[in-house]
């Protein structure tokens, strides 16, 4: 049996800003946020990575969250329909602190920037798969990602069902 569910809310900015930025890939022009990409090592190599997530669909089971401590981490959507972004505070001794995740749904015109240090579950596509450019800093060594499965599965559920 699945803890109590997480209802996903749609992703705005104002609700995000605690573990990094949400930018509108909707904006005419051409738009600058290579600042957001915050490096906290100077030996790091920036690094652009593409991806193919897999569909899930909700409700959808967490079963870990990670984190990036040196690097801030992008995900820019370039093929999707919508996916789910769920974050969580650290417990005050550097690791996460699932019973206060929260979910969110975004759509195909909406990239996120996790902080650096920011936990967060691994990308969920939602209706079909989807396509990432995801960019952070990396050095190749095991200080660029840290990942803590759950003790138990939590859920996320949409928040209108």
């Amino acid at each position: 049996m699945l803890p109590v569910a997480i209802a996903a809310q749609p992703l705005a900015a104002s609700s995000f800003r605690d573990y990094g930025h949400v930018l509108s890939l909707a904006e005419a022009g051409r738009v600058y946020h290579g600042g957001l990409i915050e490096n906290r090592r100077p030996h790091a190599q920036l690094d652009l990575s593409l991806a193919l997530v897999d569909a899930g669909v909700l409700p959808f089971a967490l079963r870990l969250f990670e984190r990036h401590p040196f690097s801030a981490q992008a995900f820019i959507p370039i093929d999707v329909a919508g996916y789910l972004v769920t974050v969580c505070p650290d417990d005050g001794t550097g690791q996460p602190d699932p019973s206060r995740a929260v979910s969110f749904m975004a759509g195909p015109d909406q990239a996120i920037v996790y902080a650096a240090g920011a936990w967060h579950h691994p990308m969920v596509a939602l209706q079909r798969p989807g396509r990432f450019a995801i960019v952070m800093w990396t050095t190749g060594d095991d200080g660029d990602e840290e990942l803590v499965p759950l003790a138990a599965p939590m859920q996320v559920i949409n928040k209108t069902s």
